[in-house]
């Protein structure tokens, strides 16, 4: 069939906001998996956009197309169409600008909403303009329905929050409460890596990239991947990891580099400096137990805060976070900066096309990875900052050096749940564009198991990245600490609880929301606490109005969108 050429103006403007979806996708959702890590101070935020980058690039392009079919095929009947391409290519095309326009405008405001539902509920939208309410499977439809999808509205919290919970728990009472915590913990990571690599395996294996045909094994071979591939990481852990971390956590050894790692086993004979475990060590393991910033470094209220007492001595401490805060004066305002590289005369000159090509875009396109998201974290008032204080000093905060040794962990679990994410939530983009560019090319109505091409999934891939590192920091500043006290051991349980979630989601099909799992799996970290104030429940009823309000305003949109557009008046 000739490609539908008097269409054209649509298959631009679908491929124009498959970009914005898939852009406010990675700036709204990819704060999700490493927020927490950025929060806790595992990872800097340049270095949580270049592990995602990697990431959700490759979840995107290996494993991104299962769960497309749930998107493209499930939600409306091939049927409401009529044999029209026309109509179906105008159809997902108004329900990609719905679903981007309504993203873009909750990434601005900082609300983190969900990806998933919003792309739902806008083909949902569609088909009620096209064909009435009947025309929508609001039933369970073999697990494709509407009641499928949003069945995971408590359903993927609740999962997620149980899994971290456990996670946590386990991590309480077998490492963080021991009389030796740090020696627990070394002696227990061995079992963490396992862990976490059988996960990641289970994420690969059991989604199966197409052109891997992994999905294809038999159970035999499927448990022998998982394990074998678990048991190699876990020994590789105790070969190069172990001795690294004893020589930073045990021996206080603040010259080893990370380029050590490699010697391995060399290292437990290396010999700590003469300073080492003195105050000339504290670069060997980083501070975790700043909770907050002070208020007056923030916010030039004049105000003096008092410092919070320290709880009973022993390996578990609270709040201490006394030894960090100080009274300062208040800022003074910053200097004028000169702008080092000007653009002088019409821009369109020969040099200043240069200063434009070498400075002005790299700066533009950076900028989201040197935002300080600590200190938007520590609240953007005062009064805010206070409330967040007095939740944070709530929370029982472990040993120092145990809790680098969950670094390493979190960095690992970041890395599985934006594989997953990327796996995901790639469809909520490609799904709808991938109908639009089948329709557009062949000429006729796309099928029931129209194939999403390669290319899709590596466009949408990249501007997820895009996304995240220009503006993701918009979405991590009103999570991560803002919700409850972050540490690394925290963060891992979390991480762990949400990635598990996603990837059992992602293995039978189901479109799940990644803001969901993580919102539900701190939730359930900071019940551990024992102690309902060390959770920010504004915070979580604010997140949840963005949920409930994404279902109607963008259903609604689009319906009337499309509505609008097929019944108008024309020559």
């Amino acid at each position: 069939m000739p490609i539908l050429h008097q269409w054209d103006y649509l298959f631009a403007f679908g491929t124009i906001f498959a970009a914005l979806d898939a852009y406010n996708i990675g700036a709204n959702d990819v704060a999700n998996s490493f927020a927490t890590s950025v929060a806790s101070r595992s990872l800097t935020l340049r270095q949580a956009c270049f592990a995602a980058a990697i990431c959700e690039f490759a979840g995107a392009v290996l494993v991104g197309a299962r769960v497309a079919g749930t998107i493209k095929n499930g939600i409306i009947p091939l049927t409401v169409f009529q044999g029209n391409p026309g109509v179906q290519l105008l159809a997902f095309t108004v329900a990609l600008t719905t679903s981007a326009s309504w993203l873009m405008f909750a990434t601005y405001q900082s609300w983190p909403v969900s990806t998933t539902y919003s792309i739902v509920s806008a083909v949902a939208g569609v088909g009620v303009a096209l064909a009435g309410k009947d025309a929508v499977s609001w039933g369970w439809n073999n697990g494709k329905g509407l009641s499928t999808i949003f069945a995971g509205f408590l359903i993927a919290p609740a999962i997620a929050g149980g899994f971290a919970a456990i996670v946590f728990l386990l991590t309480k009472y077998l490492v963080l409460k021991r009389s030796n915590s740090t020696k627990a913990g070394l002696i227990a990571s061995p079992v963490y890596f396992f862990g976490v690599a059988a996960v990641l395996t289970m994420s690969i294996v059991y989604k199966g990239a197409p052109s891997l045909k992994l999905n294809e094994l038999s159970q035999a071979s499927t448990a022998a991947a998982i394990v074998g591939s678990a048991a190699v990481v876990a020994l590789l852990s105790v070969i190069f990891w172990l001795p690294f971390v004893y020589a930073k956590v045990v021996k206080k050894d603040y010259t080893v580099r990370w380029y050590h790692f490699f010697i391995g086993p060399l290292l437990w004979r290396r010999p700590a400096p003469p300073d080492a475990d003195t105050i000339g060590s504290d670069a060997a393991v980083p501070d975790y137990k700043v909770a907050i910033h002070d208020f007056e470094t923030h916010h030039s209220s004049g105000s003096t805060v008092t410092p919070p007492s320290e709880a009973e001595a022993g390996d578990v401490e609270k709040a201490q976070i006394s030894s960090h805060i100080a009274t300062h004066a208040p800022p003074a305002p910053p200097a004028e900066q000169v702008d080092p590289h000007p653009i002088e005369g019409p821009w369109v000159l020969p040099k200043n096309l240069w200063i434009i090509v070498r400075y002005k875009i790299p700066g533009i396109l950076t900028h989201g990875t040197t935002v300080d998201v600590l200190k938007l974290q520590a609240g953007e008032s005062s009064a805010e900052a206070a409330r967040l204080n007095a939740m944070h000093t709530r929370v029982t905060q472990y040993d120092n050096s145990t809790e680098h040794l969950y670094s390493f962990l979190q960095v690992m679990t970041a890395c599985t749940a934006s594989f997953a994410h990327g796996s995901n939530d790639v469809a909520n983009a490609v799904g709808a564009y991938a109908v639009i560019y089948d329709v557009w090319s062949n000429g006729a109505v796309a099928g029931k198991d129209t194939p999403v091409p390669v290319w899709i999934l590596v466009y949408g891939g990249a501007m997820i990245v895009i996304g995240l590192a220009t503006y993701g920091y918009n979405i991590m500043r009103v999570i991560g600490n803002r919700l409850t006290l972050h540490s690394p051991s925290r963060g891992f349980s979390m991480e762990l609880g949400s990635a598990i979630t996603v990837i059992l989601a992602s293995n039978y099909g189901l479109p799940v929301s990644t803001t969901m799992c993580i919102v539900g799996a701190t939730l359930g970290v900071a019940l551990c606490n024992g102690d309902w104030r060390t959770f920010n429940w504004r915070g979580l009823g604010w997140i949840f109005l963005g949920w409930v309000l994404t279902v109607p305003v963008v259903g609604v949109a689009a319906g009337c969108l499309m509505g609008i557009i097929l019944n108008a008046p024309h020559f």
